[in-house]
């Protein structure tokens, strides 16, 4: 199935969840950053559970110091 990341497209496999993504992008077990699909913000709990589909637009959103 075909999804945008951050505005590129990825190929993924049908039925593919969060951590699927981030595990091929290598941000598994890493902090400092949010998932969001389809405007809205998945819960770092619910990673290993939410499903993606086709076309869906996911960003992933990392956190930054500043002043």
């Amino acid at each position: 199935m075909k999804v945008r990341v951050n505005s590129e497209k990825y190929e993924l496999n049908d039925g593919d969840r969060v951590i699927a993504l981030l595990k091929r992008l290598d941000l598994e077990g890493k902090k400092g950053f949010a998932v969001a699909v389809n405007a809205e913000v998945v819960p770092r709990s619910r990673w290993s559970d939410f499903l993606l589909h086709e076309e869906d637009e996911i960003i992933i959103i990392s956190a930054a110091q500043g002043g």
